[in-house]
This record gives C-alpha cells, structure tokens and sequence, in this order.
C-alpha cells in the first residue's frame, strides 16, 4: 500500500530542494509525477523554487475549493499512470486536502510526498500541517541550524528587517517586506522579549 508522507521543517531547511530532487528521480527513471502548489503561495507564481536557484513548474495550483482527490484521479483517468504526488507549502492545504491527499495514498495507491511547515511565527500550527501530522503515515523532520548553531526550531517572520510577533498568519516570504528566519527556540523567546520591551 502507498502512504502519506509528511516532511516538515524551518524555513532554509530545503524543503524545496528535496520535493525537486525527488520529482527528479523518478522523472529520470521514466515515471510520472504531479506537484501540486497552494495557490496562496503566490512566491514563484506557479513554480516550485528552491533557495539554490532551481525550480519546477507546478502541475496543480491548488484554492482552497479544490478537491485534490478528484483532480488526482480525473489525471489518472485521462492521462499516463502517476507514480507520486508531490506537494510544496503544504502547510496551506486546508484540513480537507489533507484529508483528500491522504485517500489518494490509500484508494488510489499512490504515494504522497507533502513538504511543509509545522509551525507559523507566532508557532501556532497551520490547519493543513496539523492534519497532516495526524494522517500521515511517515512523518520525517528536514533540520537546520539557527545562527548561533543550534538547530532551528522557528520561523521568525521580520517585517523590514525587524523581527515581529503578531500579525496573520499568511504572509509570504519576500513579499510586502516580509521575511523568515529560522532560530532555534533560545534566540526566538529572545528576540520576542525583546520586541515586547520595545512596545511597553
């Protein structure tokens, strides 16, 4: 039977990287994929990007409506055989998707390979991540180190350089002056003492 994979990390832990190495692989082998994209990832447009300058263009960008066991299946239908689905910023999948991608696995018996965050930057979970950890059949953390050396634990989100607390959930990386840094837990209770201080 194929499983649901989930493969979580920081930001910078190459997360990316690995879902088009592994799309790579098995394209080399002569196998299909599908990858599939959040549509309110809007960074990249329709592409996967990794940081090492290499993408992918997504074959599926997801709204929040879309019934991705449908879509999956009607490829299937209409199409080649596919061999796995691959999935980027998985943690914007809403909790049906989750759900969906999880029946792909076990009713169409095809592997899934989703690619995520676990926690946003106020580390609350997302609603797609935390589904996934409850469904998945193998879940696998992708480590990186915080700049002082330990290994990063959260996502900082900085708006124009200086690191903030509060704010929505969804903002994405390079746009609006909003950017990420990982920290492991040390630095990141720091950092927010010290933004709190700033506003007494």
């Amino acid at each position: 039977m194929a499983k649901l994979y989930y493969r979580y990390g920081t930001m910078n832990c190459g997360k990316s990287t690995a879902l088009i190495q592994v799309d790579y692989n098995y394209r080399e082998r002569g196998m299909n994929t599908i990858i599939i994209k959040p549509g309110c990832d809007s960074k990249g447009d329709d592409k996967v990007i990794s940081r090492l300058d290499v993408h992918r263009r997504a074959d599926i960008l997801a709204s929040e409506t879309d019934d991705l066991f449908t879509m999956v299946e009607d490829r299937i239908r209409d199409k080649e055989p596919v061999h796995c689905v691959l999935v980027d910023e998985a943690q914007f999948l809403t909790r049906m998707q989750a759900d969906q991608l999880f029946k792909v696995a076990v009713i169409l018996d095809i592997p899934v390979i989703c690619y995520g965050l676990r926690t946003d930057f106020r580390m609350d979970g997302f609603p797609g991540s935390e589904r996934l950890l409850l469904l998945a059949h193998s879940i696998e953390e992708l480590k990186t180190i915080c700049k002082c050396g330990r290994k990063a634990a959260a996502n900082a989100r900085k708006m124009n350089g200086r690191f903030i607390f509060r704010g929505k959930q969804l903002a994405i990386d390079g746009m609006d002056n909003v950017t990420y840094e990982a920290l492991c837990a040390q630095c990141y209770y720091r950092y927010k003492r010290q933004a709190e201080q700033e506003m007494e």
